[in-house]
């Protein structure tokens, strides 16, 4: 037995507690780390509040989370980690645990961070894909929709990085530090569009929305096409003919394994917030909804 973050109903941040749950056995192809670090993410908020219900209704009790780093201390068959490695990635079955399954483990160089590590997996990968479904080249111009935000501020850096001409929406707060990554920041809110068009004369040729702040339509007008439009996070994208980018498993995909070499020699930066004990869990998704935080928020087993 070992101890867990669950919830047995859907609710406010109360309903998570910690709790004693059998230790998870690793099944073929997967380790299990004893976890330093898991990342929290909106996602966990809307699963625990019951807003992804319809879409994909629990198996009560849940152990939430989705991203762990940690310490190898069990291999499945055919696992390509060993005993005692540092490794990082999505979990399978819950993160918020003394220990977690991994079914695509990334070796940590020493450089990163156990905090970085976690934070990196979930908001690192979305950033990529979605760069790669846009199509995004050198050149052209890019708007992102929440730049200041976690998988936002991966983005502004990856686009930048390959010769992007980056245009980020943000809130008063976080321009200074969305314009240090390399983007012409704006104020989001009332008459956001003129000023992303004062700030990119050029055009906008594809746009990012990690806000689903409803800015949907707007976006496909800059662009004059839904296609060049991706959100993650307004869930009216259907109605607007724009595609909702969702994540899932592609064994193809090392783009996990590129960011931590970019996280580790410093050319990626992914800031961490605040980091709570386990048990704090609950503590810790009130902050991420009352949008108190200023980069990632991670839970320490």
């Amino acid at each position: 037995m070992s101890q867990a973050i669950t919830f047995s109903e859907y609710g406010a941040p109360e309903v998570l507690r910690l709790s004693e749950v059998s230790t998870p056995e690793p099944g073929p192809g997967q380790v299990r780390i004893r976890v330093r670090a898991a990342s929290v993410n909106p996602l966990d908020i809307k699963i625990r509040s019951g807003l992804m219900a319809e879409a994909a209704p629990a198996r009560f009790p849940v152990v939430p989370g989705l991203d762990a780093a940690g310490v190898v201390d069990a291999v499945g068959e055919g696992a390509d980690a060993a005993v005692g490695d540092e490794v990082l990635g999505a979990a399978v079955g819950g993160s918020y645990g003394e220990y977690a399954l991994l079914d695509r483990p990334v070796a940590k160089p020493q450089a990163l961070s156990w905090e970085v590590a976690a934070s990196l997996v979930t908001v690192g990968e979305t950033a990529s894909r979605v760069l790669r479904q846009l199509g995004a080249k050198e050149g052209q111009t890019l708007l992102v929709h929440g730049a200041g935000g976690s998988v936002g501020t991966v983005a502004v850096q990856l686009a930048a990085a390959r010769g992007i001409t980056v245009v980020g929406t943000a809130g008063e707060h976080d321009i200074e530090r969305v314009t240090a990554l390399g983007a012409t920041a704006v104020r989001y809110g009332d008459g956001w569009v003129e000023r992303v068009k004062a700030a990119a004369p050029q055009g906008v040729d594809v746009v990012f929305d990690a806000s689903g702040a409803g800015v949907l339509a707007d976006s496909v007008a800059l662009t004059g096409d839904s296609a060049r439009v991706i959100t993650i996070a307004d869930m009216a994208a259907a109605q607007h003919g724009v595609r909702f980018s969702a994540g899932g498993a592609d064994p193809a995909d090392d783009s996990l394994a590129q960011l931590v070499r970019l996280a580790a020699t410093g050319e990626l930066d992914v800031p961490v917030w605040r980091a709570y004990p386990l048990g704090q869990a609950a503590a810790a998704h009130g902050d991420i909804e009352a949008r108190r935080n200023r980069g990632k928020v991670v839970l320490l087993p």
